[in-house]
């Protein structure tokens, strides 16, 4: 009986734990070793006991194979000397003895027999334990019994019951008792040794070099400021491109006004020639006479001028083109840096199962329950930094799994099920993301306890009716646990909420499904890396922020009578996705999108919940590079991280699913006290020719807490006022392209611009002029230069605002 076998294991788990551990306060002696020389061999032998790890589920799968018998006996020979060499006799002799009976087997003088396998478990287990005491610098003890059963065994001499391990293959004891909680592996995780055979005690030809994970980390940061100011650049250039555009524009102006000042000047030549009546030679043209004024040579002057600063204009353009493909050149090579440091920090999922197969061990061994641990995708990449962050709890969603998911064998058979229970981990990759799937063919979560647990806390009425995944989702409360005895391997109360809130603070997500009896699935999305993602940018207001895209299923628009409704919904890919306003979710007003027809949506997936969400704009997507924004900010629901863009402003990256998800569990007459309150900046455009013109009256309206948008002309007024209508425009009459009077003309008739006020200020100030600008409608009429007072003035009075007490 399974039962019966599970006491033997249990005593042989806790002799391990003494034996390998002895006292845990107690100081390792290095007496004479080299400090080094320990730490060198602490950090191989952490590699070979992984490798090993490998070979042992081969052994297992596959009992007569010989390959990974000889694996194992060349890691065991490689440990033991290295043991030895550094002094640590207890570990070689321990790997001595394993190898003895691995070297018997492989020569045919002896066998494993039908527990051997979980003894050489057992072996492995203690070498990790030792192995990780030396390195934190703690006391270990010989291993004399465990020797001797090795020694018996290789010697073909039968083990005494007491200590004889569990017979069924896969129940074996794992790692010792003081492992209940593991401590980190000594050697980082990633740095694995060859996996060919061929290549073990023989090293592989290339060269590996080891570096710190901080200094990694501090790479790659240095590699994401280098993006960050590329971006400025990029910017800075753009802008500095757009300057030359004007300059352009200022230049064929300049030489249009010149060249009807040329056509001015010499017909006054003509005229004073023809007052004068002077007889000169008929051989001479009056132009030709030395009869040019002041003006006529300043006139003349002011055209060499605009020449030269067409010259420069067109030198400036060829160092703008040079600096533009140097910023491309540059640009790849940051980006080529940049992947290659972010590959340098992806490593393995399988680098963590060793880990995990001995906590799987070590759970299966304290319950007496037989366990195997199957694995699906575990060659998948991960940032460094989230396997680190999620080592924890795996470690801990796998003790569940065994303690509270799986049966006891008498239950399983009970149940018609095999007695040996499977948990299963299956990495893949979806996008930029990794998901994690933690599962047990077990019992299924006790929905009946979860209740009534949460009852007794006061996390739900005793009338309430909950969906099955709002009950499962109770497990993650803090302290949350339906065990009522405490045990050393879970039920401690700090568990699955530890777990949820790891991943989201790693910005993913975690999900339930049960079934009763037939078990529980565990859904873990992750970032595939911390420091680079895609993020789509979206406008609330004044305030811009950053999605993941990894979240973000698509784009869509909604009529704004629909928007209005109550629990309005959108449907997209045969899938309903309830709306929701960005702007109340955090606290930042209500999405308007002022002068748009439809409200534009931004379309978030993670697991079971659908959101759509409104914004005022959706800007678009880009790469950003990902800032921590500290514990404080951080632990705020929603915050993701945060960037900076290229002209130097930090921009928050939003997590929209615990945003919404908390907006849903909000009664519903409660609104939030943010979304009551609504500031709206009046938008005013700005339409001149003149940059000096344009700056200067922007810095006067944003002085009065005004957003201002600029145009050249009028057709650039049309392009610009296509995605966003402005409250108030200022115009100016003379431009190219479309002059005042023809935009003031096409907005009038415009119905969705026929409502914008219009302040025309110009240089014509005469009668004629301004009573055209009124018959078209335009609203206000001054004179440039105008006076600050009375254009702020006009404009409070146009929008109905009232003035500040300093305007």
């Amino acid at each position: 009986m399974a039962g019966d076998a599970a006491e033997p294991a249990v005593a042989a788990i806790l002799a391990d734990a003494l034996a390998a551990s002895g006292d845990p306060d107690e100081a390792f002696d290095l007496g004479d070793l080299d400090p080094e020389l320990v730490d060198i061999f602490v950090e191989e032998a952490g590699d070979l006991l992984d490798h090993s790890d490998g070979l042992l589920a081969q052994l297992r799968e596959n009992p007569t194979e010989r390959e990974p018998l000889v694996g194992l006996q060349r890691d065991l020979h490689t440990i033991k000397g290295g043991a030895r060499m550094a002094g640590i006799m207890a570990v070689g002799e321990l790997g001595h003895a394993m190898e003895s009976l691995l070297e018997a087997v492989v020569e045919l003088r002896g066998e494993l027999g039908h527990d051997g396998i979980p003894l050489l478990e057992r072996g492995f287990d203690r070498l990790h334990a030792m192995i990780t005491r030396v390195g934190a610098r703690r006391a270990i003890d010989p291993s004399e019994a465990l020797i001797e059963e090795f020694n018996a065994r290789a010697l073909g001499k039968p083990t005494s019951p007491a200590d004889a391990p569990v017979p069924a293959a896969t129940s074996s004891p794992a790692s010792p008792a003081v492992e209940t909680e593991l401590k980190p592996l000594s050697a980082p995780i990633g740095d694995t040794v060859p996996t060919d055979d061929d290549d073990i005690s023989v090293r592989a030809p290339q060269e590996q070099v080891r570096i710190r994970a901080d200094l990694l980390d501090q790479l790659v940061n240095y590699a994401g400021e280098v993006a960050i100011y590329r971006a400025r650049l990029e910017q800075q250039l753009g802008a500095f491109r757009s300057a030359m555009g004007e300059m352009e524009q200022t230049n064929m102006r300049l030489r249009d006004q010149l060249r009807r000042l040329d056509i001015e000047t010499e017909a006054q030549i003509i005229a004073r020639y023809q007052r004068e009546h002077e007889t000169a030679d008929a051989t001479f043209d009056p132009l030709e006479l030395d009869r040019f004024s002041t003006l006529q040579q300043l006139s003349r002057a002011l055209g060499e001028s605009a020449a030269d600063m067409s010259s420069l204009q067109g030198t400036l353009d060829d160092l703008t083109r040079q600096y533009e493909t140097l910023l491309l050149q540059q640009s790849r090579v940051s980006s080529d840096l940049q992947q290659g440091l972010m590959r340098t920090r992806m490593v393995p999922f399988d680098a963590l199962v060793p880990r995990l197969r001995r906590v799987v061990r070590q759970a299966a061994g304290e319950t007496g329950k037989q366990v195997q641990l199957k694995l699906d995708g575990a060659q998948g990449e991960l940032d460094r930094s989230v396997l680190e962050h999620m080592t924890a709890p795996l470690e801990h969603m796998l003790r569940n799994a065994v303690a509270h998911g799986l049966e006891t064998p008498e239950q399983r058979r009970g149940a018609k099920k095999p007695e040996e229970g499977v948990v299963r981990i299956a990495v893949r990759r979806e996008g930029s993301e990794v998901v994690l799937e933690v599962g047990d063919d077990g019992r299924g979560l006790d929905r009946a306890a979860i209740r009534r647990r949460g009852e007794e806390r006061g996390l739900v009425r005793a009338d309430a009716v909950l969906a099955n995944s709002d009950l499962d989702m109770l497990i993650f409360e803090p302290g949350f646990s339906t065990v009522d005895e405490v045990s050393r391997l879970a039920g401690r109360g700090v568990g699955m909420d530890v777990v949820a809130s790891e991943v989201r603070q790693l910005g993913g997500t975690l999900d339930i499904a049960s079934r009763p009896g037939e078990g529980t699935t565990f859904t873990l999305r992750l970032p595939q890396t911390l420091a680079v993602t895609q993020a789509v940018f979206v406008r609330i207001g004044e305030t811009s922020f950053a999605v993941p895209i990894a979240s973000v299923r698509g784009v869509g628009r909604i009529g704004r009578d629909e928007f209005g409704k109550a629990d309005a919904s959108y449907s997209y890919g045969g899938e309903e996705y309830l709306v929701h306003d960005l702007g109340g979710l955090v606290g930042h007003g209500v999405a308007k999108a002022e002068g748009q027809l439809q409200m534009p949506l931004l379309l978030i997936r993670s697991g079971d919940l659908r959101a759509a969400v409104a914004v005022d704009q959706i800007v678009g997507s880009r790469e950003i590079v990902v800032k921590p924004v500290g514990p404080q900010v951080a632990s705020i629901p929603g915050i993701f991280g945060a960037t900076i863009m290229g002209d130097g402003s930090v921009v928050v990256i939003l997590d929209v699913a615990p945003l919404v998800r908390r907006r849903a569990a909000q009664p519903r007459d409660v609104e939030p006290a943010a979304a009551t309150v609504v500031h709206h900046v009046p938008l005013v455009m700005v339409v001149d020719d003149s940059v000096t013109m344009r700056k200067v009256t922007g810095r006067v309206l944003e002085r009065h807490n005004f957003e201002v948008a600029s145009a050249r002309d009028g057709i650039d007024a049309l392009e610009r006022m296509a995605d966003r209508v402005p409250d108030l425009m200022l115009l100016d009459i003379e431009m190219p392209r479309m002059d005042g009077y023809e935009l003031a003309t096409a907005m009038k008739a415009d119905p969705r611009l026929r409502s914008v006020p219009i302040v025309m200020i110009t240089s014509r100030t005469g009668e004629k002029h301004r009573q055209r600008a009124f018959e078209i409608g335009v609203e206000r009429y001054l004179g440039k230069p105008y006076q600050e007072n009375e254009l702020v003035r006009n404009v409070y009075e146009l929008l109905k605002l009232q003035p500040r007490g300093d305007d």
